[in-house]
């Protein structure tokens, strides 16, 4: 069912690897001058845009874009206990790991009244983004919120597409876990034009234009991230869901097999990729994928991810290799499923979020890790992160000098101020010395 790509023989370098594996054809690039359109579409136009695009795109036309607040209140009451339960655990347990990355203020002393504080200063204001096509996700409403409320936002607004099945509203369990957390502010527009509303704003419904956006979506979502990116910050262009796992003989092709399902039945777009030195693995593996995804809930979409071009089985020399490939690839998620998994995890530095032995599935982190499951794809984890407090803090320095560490700096400030050929700099400092 997987194609099979042979990389044995020696290792290959980077460029082959991406070569060899390739992402899905579709990316942020090739969708642009739409997006463009459909953002500026929403700047000028505003509500009417957004109706518009949610009865083309989405779920039909919602009674109205923002939410009304008894609305929310009474999706969460309406939660089922089980429901409730499992998203304040996984409210807790994002809360706790999101605390830990927090920074306290620190001040650095670099003489007798010279001194540099480092503090972090909250954002004003977050759109989050949780997607509502092909699948509905609470989770990503706990992943975006609490990193936010974390980080001290007072500001937070939420974005869902409308959704058919229950008249162009949005979904009554996204509601429901925005209420649980405390969030009132939730407006039902997605893809292009919910990006753009919240970088530009709608006055007409009372959206203010917010300073970060972040959450997962599909192509169109992270090409809009990409448009707006410097007017407003973004975490990451998180697009379709990736996973990579690299085992070695030791693995359970079975347990192997329906991590590779469960990422698949995301998206027609979504990458599974096992990576391994065992080809009687690969092969027991390939055989109980077949078997998982003819009898899977989504046996169609998981079909058309698996077959697709972004998905496969790689073959691999040794361990050593598989390192080289993982770290070429730059996977969303990264399984590692071997006998001794800690040395090569060492060795494994290009990864969104990297999962541990047997019993550390993907699906964990998407729901009750603690982690956040908000990753960045497509290989840009090579230079980006997986969601936590940072998007919604700033580095601030506070430079705290007196007269006399000044004039001790002052020679400083002359000859280089001289030197750039901008001698007013060095003049402003002497004039305290006047």
């Amino acid at each position: 069912m997987l194609r099979t790509i042979d990389l044995r023989g020696g290792l290959p370098d980077p460029a082959a690897i991406r070569t060899a594996l390739p992402r899905p054809a579709e990316d942020p690039a090739s969708v642009q001058g739409d997006v463009l359109a459909l953002i500026e579409d929403v700047r000028t136009r505003g509500e009417a845009a957004l109706l518009e695009q949610a009865d083309r795109f989405d779920g039909g036309r919602p009674p109205s874009v923002r939410v009304p607040v008894e609305e929310i209140r009474a999706a969460e009451q309406a939660l089922p206990a089980e429901i409730r339960s499992a998203l304040g655990i996984a409210i807790e347990r994002v809360g706790a790991a999101s605390r830990a990355q927090l920074s306290e203020p620190v001040t650095t002393r670099l003489g007798d009244g010279a001194r540099v504080q480092q503090r972090w200063m909250p954002v004003r204001r977050v759109g989050l983004y949780v997607p509502g096509g092909r699948a509905v996700y609470p989770s990503s409403v706990v992943m975006n919120v609490v990193p936010a409320q974390t980080a001290g936002v007072r500001g937070i607004a939420v974005a869902t597409p409308a959704q058919r099945r229950f008249g162009g509203r949005a979904h009554p369990v996204i509601l429901g876990a925005a209420g649980l957390l405390g969030v009132d502010e939730v407006y039902v527009m997605g893809g292009a034009g919910a990006v753009g509303a919240f970088a530009h704003g709608v006055p007409g419904i009372g959206l203010g234009p917010v300073d970060v956006i972040t959450g997962p979506g599909n192509v169109f979502v992270a090409a809009a991230k990409r448009a707006v990116a410097g007017l407003v910050g973004i975490d990451s262009e998180a697009g379709p869901t990736e996973i990579l796992v690299v085992a070695d003989g030791s693995a359970s092709p079975d347990l192997v097999a329906a991590d590779l399902v469960s990422q698949a039945e995301h998206d027609v777009l979504a990458a599974a990729v096992l990576v391994t030195d065992s080809p009687e693995l690969a092969q027991a593996v390939d055989e109980a994928v077949a078997r998982r995804a003819a009898t899977t809930f989504h046996a169609e979409r998981v079909a058309a991810s698996l077959q697709a071009q972004q998905s496969g089985i790689v073959l691999v020399d040794d361990l050593a290799a598989a390192v080289v490939v993982s770290n070429a690839y730059a996977p969303e998620h990264l399984e590692v499923q071997t006998r001794d998994p800690w040395p090569l995890v060492a060795e494994l530095t290009e990864a969104g979020a990297i999962f541990v032995g047997a019993a550390t599935p993907v699906s964990l982190g998407d729901y009750a890790a603690g982690s956040n499951h908000v990753l960045p794809t497509g290989g840009t984890a090579r230079f980006a992160a997986g969601l936590s407090v940072r998007p919604f803090i700033r580095q601030q320095q506070v430079v705290d000098y007196d007269l006399d560490a000044l004039r001790e700096a002052q020679p400083v400030v002359r000859a280089l101020s001289d030197a750039e050929g901008l001698p007013a700099h060095g003049d402003a400092v002497d004039a305290r010395f006047s």
